[in-house]
């Protein structure tokens, strides 16, 4: 285990070289004149140019990803050509919103998706599982910033029940966790079906039912575990997805996170947001995929790594 831990740390190393290298070609890409943005709508072309040479804009490309790897490696990304604060401090100013919301969505996600799951699975080609699987296709297709203003519109308008924008307690986090984890949910409940279904064909399984164990007992016992495997790798790349897909739910609720960080930063052309933010959310795939991998051999041990 230990070296396969440390043989997927050094990959990682060479993943994340490659990713900073296409973060700053797509960012430099991206159309639109920063230091015009910065200097503002009224600039003439000397001060557009003075506030291009303050940003390192007129260098070359190269010397610009030498300076922005060099520094990168100590934990300075520089500072926000919008906010001029450290693009750390605002970063770390956000992400705690954003990841106590993530975690909401992936909580609730987990146990509802779980739940349909195990019980279409069980009763199978009959009316709870038809229903169950009608309502995971239903929060995978409506999308989530319309799903997000019905349930503003509905219980903050009209029902005046939860906060229409996030006012730092937890009645403000129902509506946008909601409105992020309803696909997760069901996505979820779609993939614990069928690993269901598969370990029911099993032949421990049979065995246990022949014992006379009642079918929760079966469930429970001899089939959670092991069909855990497939949900934990869908878990651990939902939860990538939530950290990385809440811009259009933050945004739709204004909510002060990363999503809505970055949605400000695309608008002003804000490069080093935006080199940070996309370059974090890749560490945060690559570390969950290494997670959801060690964590196989906790949920089954008769899976080794070599």
């Amino acid at each position: 285990m230990l070296n396969f831990v440390a043989k997927r740390l050094v990959g990682l190393l060479f993943t994340l070289v490659l990713v900073g290298v296409l973060v700053f070609l797509f960012v430099h890409l991206l159309p639109g004149d920063p230091a015009r943005l910065a200097a503002g709508p009224d600039a003439d072309a000397a001060t557009v140019a003075l506030v291009r040479h303050d940003l390192g804009l007129d260098q070359p490309l190269p010397r610009q990803f030498a300076h922005f790897v060099s520094h990168a490696l100590t934990g300075d990304f520089g500072t926000s050509t919008r906010t001029k604060r450290p693009v750390s401090q605002e970063i770390g100013d956000r992400f705690m919103p954003t990841l106590l919301l993530t975690l909401a969505s992936l909580a609730w996600a987990v146990v509802f998706g779980m739940v349909i799951g195990v019980i279409s699975a069980v009763w199978r080609n009959r009316w709870p599982d038809r229903l169950g699987m009608t309502l995971a296709v239903s929060g995978i297709s409506f999308p989530a910033f319309a799903l997000g203003m019905l349930l503003m519109q509905l219980f903050s308008v009209k029902l005046g029940w939860f906060p229409v924008i996030g006012d730092g307690s937890w009645r403000s986090y129902v509506l946008p966790s909601i409105t992020l984890g309803a696909a997760v949910a069901a996505v979820l409940a779609r993939f614990t079906r069928s690993a269901f279904v598969d370990v029911f064909h099993e032949d421990y399984v049979r065995t246990a039912r022949a014992k006379g164990l009642s079918e929760w007992r079966v469930v429970a016992k001899h089939c959670l575990r092991n069909a855990l495997v497939p949900v934990v790798t869908m878990m651990g790349l939902q939860f990538g997805f939530l950290l990385g897909g809440s811009i259009v739910v933050e945004t739709v609720f204004n909510w002060p996170g990363l999503g809505r960080l970055l949605v400000d930063a695309v608008a002003m052309r804000d490069y080093p947001i935006l080199q940070a933010e996309v370059l974090l959310f890749s560490v945060e795939f690559l570390f969950i995929n290494l997670v959801v991998d060690v964590l196989y051999a906790v949920i089954n041990p008769t899976i080794r790594f070599k």
